[in-house]
């Protein structure tokens, strides 16, 4: 992990996030943000890229097989892997 840049908030910026996030929904004037009602065009992860861990992994061959030959045009397999096993944990929070 890259400790040189620190995530830490500054003691008064989070006392205004606080603040902010307490506010009752009826209370948040939102009139200057036009609201977004179309997102076909949206794209994933254009800003926010998850930190990868490469890792060595021994999984079926028919499994990788059907990956490799059904991901969609727009991504890998290991990103389609990646994406059926965050669906799956995500179903199975508690």
């Amino acid at each position: 992990m890259n400790t040189r840049h620190s995530n830490r908030v500054p003691p008064e910026i989070q006392a205004e996030i606080d603040a902010l996030a307490a506010l009752p929904e009826n209370q948040i004037d939102t009139d200057d943000i036009p609201e977004v009602r179309d997102w076909s065009s949206a794209k994933r992860g254009l800003f926010y890229r998850p930190v990868k861990q490469q890792i060595t992994l021994r999984l079926d061959a028919d499994l990788v097989d059907w990956f490799k030959n059904h991901h969609s045009q727009d991504e890998g397999y290991q990103t389609s892997i990646n994406r059926a096993l965050r669906e799956y944990v995500v179903q199975h929070q508690t």
